[in-house]
């Protein structure tokens, strides 16, 4: 059984909760959202597995996961990437943003979303049971294609090519190989 942390408006933690019911009950949690970008400025997608308990088969930033209580939320990031990745690399809690989300399975998705950010260059091992697929692709391609087919992808996501793209300058204008 899994638990997160439950936050209030401002992160502090308020108490913890077992995973399935924080997201049965949209109760505000705390969670991060990797983006890793290689040197070339390509930003490594992935598609959810089929198997996920909400947004399979979607579209979404490197890995999503929750820190654990008393995990440290870049310690529980690395954590999370080493699992469904096959990789580690150092991260930055570069900003945080709050948001919710209703699925029609019932669930929902309160979080106080940390976005951690990273750059890696090597082979990339995905768990299976995690990730359908994965691809490198420029922020201004994801950005095109969310406009084009905003179905694909997780609503997270989304939020964060739509109102914190320029949080990412850096890698807005390199071509991944």
């Amino acid at each position: 059984m899994e638990t997160v942390i439950l936050v209030d408006g401002q992160d502090r933690e308020i108490g913890a909760m077992e995973k399935i019911q924080a997201h049965r009950e949209n109760r505000l949690h705390r969670c991060f959202s990797i983006l890793v970008f290689n040197l070339r400025g390509g930003l490594l997608a992935q598609k959810r597995a089929a198997g996920k308990y909400h947004c399979p088969g979607l579209w979404s930033n490197t890995v999503c996961g929750h820190p654990r209580p008393g995990e440290d939320t870049v310690a529980g990031g690395r954590r999370r990437l080493r699992e469904e990745m096959g990789f580690d690399c150092e991260l930055t809690d570069r900003f945080q943003f709050i948001y919710n989300a209703h699925f029609s399975n019932g669930l929902s998705e309160h979080e106080y979303d940390h976005v951690l950010v990273g750059e890696y260059e090597g082979e990339v091992r995905p768990n299976p049971e995690e990730v359908e697929e994965y691809k490198w692709q420029t922020l201004a391609d994801l950005q095109k294609d969310v406009g084009q087919n905003p179905d694909i992808y997780s609503p997270w996501f989304k939020i964060i090519l739509a109102d914190h793209a320029d949080k990412f300058e850096k890698h807005r204008t390199a071509r991944p190989a």
